[in-house]
């Protein structure tokens, strides 16, 4: 998360009280905001990039282990991290996983060129009150699907995909149909 210095320790506080009152457990029962991970892999990978980040000198704001009676291969805490240098691994790969890295910037360019320095390119999120930098920013990442103020980009009729490391194609959508149908051209002349 790309964060404008100024705001960043305040938003770093109430992110972890939030994230402190989620509860996190099996998905299908009542009250649950966060669920397990796909698998044993996916909870080593991002134990990985948050220890990566902590050893760079990074602080663990809250989480940042295992859930507490809590299956350890299905489960990773919420955590939330502060003072993420950028050649951190959480900073510089997809990790998936309930993990908010928070990194300062001082200007629009430094924060596109921060989120663009990625050689993954899946979702970017935008939040701003200011349109004008809404539509710069938003077409000056290098992101296959960029959210403006809105956390919410999967729907049934909108193309998904990423660009760069992140892949090439979409699924759903109009532009998710194209990848099943293949093009002829009938030239008919009587």
């Amino acid at each position: 998360m790309l964060v404008e210095r100024p705001v960043l320790g305040a938003l770093g506080e109430l992110l972890t009280e939030r994230i402190r009152a989620a509860r996190v457990g099996d998905g299908l029962e009542p009250g649950v905001t966060v669920g397990p991970l796909i698998d044993a892999a996916a909870v080593a990978k991002v134990s990985g990039h948050v220890e990566d980040a902590l050893a760079r000198g990074a602080r663990a704001l809250c989480g940042g282990g295992p859930v507490e009676g809590l299956d350890g291969e299905r489960f990773y805490a919420p955590t939330i991290l502060a003072d993420v240098p950028l050649e951190a691994r959480i900073a510089t790969e997809e990790t998936f996983g309930p993990v908010a890295p928070l990194i300062g910037f001082d200007s629009e360019a430094e924060a596109v060129a921060i989120a663009n320095a990625s050689e993954y390119g899946l979702a970017a999120y935008l939040f701003t009150r200011d349109l004008g930098r809404a539509h710069r920013v938003g077409e000056a990442l290098e992101y296959g699907m960029v959210a403006i103020n809105d956390g919410a980009l999967g729907w049934v009729q909108a193309p998904f995909g990423g660009v760069k490391g992140s892949g090439d194609a979409r699924e759903g959508g109009r532009l998710g149909l194209e990848d099943y149908l293949d093009v002829q051209y009938l030239s008919v002349n009587f």
